[in-house]
């Protein structure tokens, strides 16, 4: 138990002390008498000491009434203090879960709209690799027929080439032939000259 002004240890109370001093009057009376070894005074003052411990008794009976609703007082003031405390605690605490659940919802937000964009990123590389894969696959095939072509133009270049000495062979041909038509017909002319 506290005193108000914060101390430890409580004083003694005035009534208590009230209380010891009758009780030891009491005692030094029943003694003092013994000693006389007078009954009468022995049996008046063991009846005054039944009564002033009586009213010892109810002395401190009353102070101890009087601390336990002052430990009572203390216990409810203590009791509305951790009151209020708890109630500065309790919105303290629902203002924490507010904000971090606002902070939780935002990470949360957060972390779909990066789900969604690393989704459209995931389906853009998709496209992007089918995209590659068609223009590889376009690529192997103009190269194939870039090769058929090469070969076609590599033969049509040999029958260029074999057509060039065949046209220059029968250029050769038609020369010798127009010569020699040339000299059949200037015979013919001379032997009809002749016959002229």
């Amino acid at each position: 138990m506290t005193s108000p002004v914060g101390n430890r240890r409580r004083q003694r109370s005035t009534r208590l002390l009230v209380a010891v001093a009758l009780l030891t009057l009491a005692a030094l009376a029943v003694a003092g008498t013994a000693v006389t070894g007078s009954w009468l005074l022995v049996t008046v003052a063991a009846a005054g000491s039944v009564v002033l411990g009586a009213a010892a008794l109810k002395i401190a009976h009353t102070e101890l009434i009087a601390t336990r609703h002052d430990a009572a007082r203390d216990r409810a003031g203590q009791a509305r203090a951790y009151a209020d405390l708890t109630e500065v605690r309790t919105a303290e605490n629902v203002e924490f879960a507010a904000d971090m659940t606002g902070k939780l919802a935002k990470r949360d937000a957060t972390i779909s709209r990066l789900e969604k964009r690393l989704g459209d990123a995931a389906s853009e590389l998709a496209d992007a690799r089918q995209e590659l894969a068609d223009a590889h696959d376009q690529a192997a095939e103009a190269q194939r027929v870039a090769e058929r072509l090469s070969e076609r133009l590599t033969d049509a270049e040999e029958r260029a080439g074999q057509a060039v000495v065949r046209v220059a062979e029968l250029e050769a041909e038609l020369d010798v032939l127009q010569a020699e038509w040339q000299l059949m017909e200037s015979r013919t002319r001379g032997s009809a000259r002749k016959a002229v």
